[in-house]
């Protein structure tokens, strides 16, 4: 009978010692997160910006179509660039009351670098449609080639900026084309570095980034 009562509690002690150390684990867990969410945030944004380029070009990314047509906006302000060209992913956005349609993202975009003071001779629609990154570095290289120009600064959301500087170099290896990219600083559409996980937007923008540069690298290198 003795044997008994000490094996449940051998047991018993087992199972409290495996508790103690899920609580461990899970607080230290929870300290450890913020911090590591935040240099995870960090690893994907990457700029390299040109002084001057012959073309912005604004990759297309749906809702943020704002915050990426508004810094191309500044930059063409600025003197960066005497042009904004915007890619098309053919997506349409939400209901417009004033044309009683969903608009497309691209021509939203245009409409947004209009407000912004870009006139209208100075934006440009690269022609078809894209379905990722590599499509729009494919289509941009198209019209540099068709236009003889020697450099292209594109402007996209920060944490895009990794994977998309990696794809332009790629597919603009041997062209004679230099190619930046700047991206827009965080916490306007998409949330800071400290607080993405908080947003189901920030959990698209950085945590789904890592699969397709994964992806990227895999296929495109």
């Amino acid at each position: 009978m003795a044997h008994v009562i000490d094996e449940r509690g051998v047991k018993s002690g087992g199972r409290r010692g495996r508790r103690r150390r899920a609580l461990v684990a899970a607080v230290v867990l929870l300290l450890v997160w913020p911090f590591a969410a935040w240099a995870a945030a960090l690893a994907l944004v990457e700029t390299a910006g040109l002084a001057r380029a012959d073309a912005l070009v604004v990759l297309s990314g749906s809702a943020a179509y704002v915050e990426r047509t508004r810094r191309a906006a500044e930059l063409y302000r600025e003197g960066r660039a005497p042009r904004v060209v915007l890619t098309d992913d053919k997506q349409r956005g939400g209901w417009s009351e004033a044309r009683q349609t969903n608009p497309f993202f691209v021509e939203r975009a245009r409409e947004e670098l209009l407000r912004a003071g870009v006139p209208a001779e100075s934006v440009e629609v690269l022609p078809g449609a894209v379905a990722g990154t590599h499509d729009e570095a494919v289509a941009a290289r198209a019209y540099a080639a068709r236009r003889n120009l020697r450099s292209l600064l594109f402007v996209t959301s920060a944490y895009h900026t990794r994977r998309a500087l990696w794809t332009l170099r790629q597919v603009f290896r041997g062209s004679g084309v230099e190619v930046g990219v700047e991206g827009v600083a965080p916490g306007g559409q998409t949330p800071t570095p400290p607080t993405w996980w908080l947003y189901g937007r920030g959990w698209r923008a950085v945590a789904l980034e890592y699969p397709k540069l994964v992806y990227y690298y895999w296929k495109y290198r």
